[in-house]
């Protein structure tokens, strides 16, 4: 199976378990692995034969942008399932990259990372 990577999608959103990430906001970053059958494209030169993945940098900025839940878990899982929802992706990974999380004495990057198919929709 083929892939196609859309790395480095950032966003200002307002997903976190401490109510002021959910008022204040903060950035995510979010790196894409779609699973698609690319010989086709690949032959014909037409984007109808593939995934148009600007589809899939809009869902992961439209739902950074509007979602307000307390894990980056569901936010994850949220950006997985919409995208696996484009036409002829059948495997999705997500790696969501929070930057500055608020957590006293930490500078690190906290990521989820998940792989999800249309049979582990959920």
């Amino acid at each position: 199976m083929d892939t196609i990577h859309l790395t480095g999608i950032r966003c200002y959103g307002y997903t976190g378990y401490l109510r002021e990430e959910q008022v204040l906001g903060q950035w995510f970053e979010v790196d894409l692995t779609l699973w698609v059958e690319l010989s086709e494209a690949g032959k014909s030169d037409r984007i109808s034969d593939t995934v148009d993945y600007r589809e899939a940098i809009n869902i992961v900025q439209r739902l950074i942008k509007t979602s307000k839940f307390a894990l980056v878990e569901k936010l994850a899982t949220a950006i997985a399932n919409e995208v696996l929802s484009l036409e002829k992706v059948q495997q999705v990974r997500v790696k969501l990259f929070k930057p500055a999380a608020p957590i006293p004495d930490f500078g690190g990057t906290i990521t989820i990372d998940i792989t999800r198919n249309c049979d582990t929709l959920g």
